[in-house]
């Protein structure tokens, strides 16, 4: 696979950058306004709230298709379903802005299971034995290692 420096851009960060123009050899390289690397999408403030509502996008595609196929709204059915569904802890932390999308989506698949669709979100969360999304993600930031 041959490097090509056509697809090379520069992401400016910071406020105060005086955005300079770079070249790689004789290619002048283009600015971009965000970069995606490591499957992680940041903009030039290094937020990642643009990769949230792409991510909230592609669980609402998978949740329609899961209530346009699944025929059984039963608990067995469903909540493997929203368990597998359910962004991991470590993947975000409770700091985090703007992903709260994501907390959306888990309560509208919770909404799917026959005979909770009357509860609130806390009382689904206690028929079912869960947590919810923000304590999921303090229990990961807590289990996380340090990296310090």
């Amino acid at each position: 696979m041959k490097f090509s420096k056509a697809k090379c851009e520069v992401l400016h960060v910071g406020r105060s950058n005086p955005k300079h123009n770079y070249r790689l050899g004789r290619e002048w390289m283009e600015s971009s306004p965000e970069e995606k690397d490591f499957g992680v999408l940041v903009d030039e403030k290094l937020n990642m709230t643009q990769q949230c509502v792409l991510a909230a996008q592609k669980a609402n595609c998978v949740l329609g298709c899961i209530q346009s196929s699944v025929t059984s709204r039963s608990r067995e059915g469903i909540l493997p379903l929203y368990s597998a569904g359910v962004p991991h802890p470590a993947l975000g932390s409770p700091g985090q802005q703007g992903c709260g999308a994501l907390g959306v989506n888990s309560e509208e698949t919770m909404k799917m299971i026959r005979g909770l669709e009357h509860l609130c979100y806390g009382d689904r969360l206690r028929e079912l034995g869960l947590f919810s999304l923000e304590k999921r993600r303090l229990q990961g930031d807590l289990r996380a290692p340090s990296s310090t």
